[in-house]
């Protein structure tokens, strides 16, 4: 448990550190790397890939929506199916990023699974 709580940690700050200067994706590599790196299971990957990119998305998402850029999510809320609610917006859009991290971060726990060395039976040589 402890090891799932710091690289969810560990995604959250690699992942909003990045989507400072580089473009939204980058929480793709970000997760399958440190998911990789980590070696978690596969569950406890995509559960830290999805609370660590949703929460690196969904947390600045909420201030700026709080502090003024509200009516920019309520137009964009408008061009999308949502009936201009901009809450929707920010929540449907953490939760879009929180499953792109999550996939990432279980390919990379599965990347590590297949890269493993696979341990022999001392009987069979």
């Amino acid at each position: 448990m402890k090891s799932s709580a710091l690289l969810t940690l560990l995604m959250l700050i690699v992942c909003a550190l990045g989507q400072l200067l580089l473009p939204w994706w980058c929480i793709v590599p970000i997760c399958f790397l440190l998911a990789a790196w980590r070696g978690a299971s596969g569950g406890l990957a995509f559960l830290a890939g999805l609370l660590g990119a949703g929460l690196s998305w969904w947390i600045p998402a909420v201030w700026l929506n709080m502090h003024g850029v509200e009516r920019l999510a309520q137009r964009l809320a408008t061009l999308l199916p949502l009936g201009g609610n901009a809450a929707l917006l920010v929540l449907l859009s953490g939760l879009i990023a929180g499953l792109v991290g999550g996939l990432a971060a279980l390919s990379g726990a599965w990347f590590r699974q297949v890269r493993a060395p696979k341990a022999t039976p001392v009987g069979t040589r």
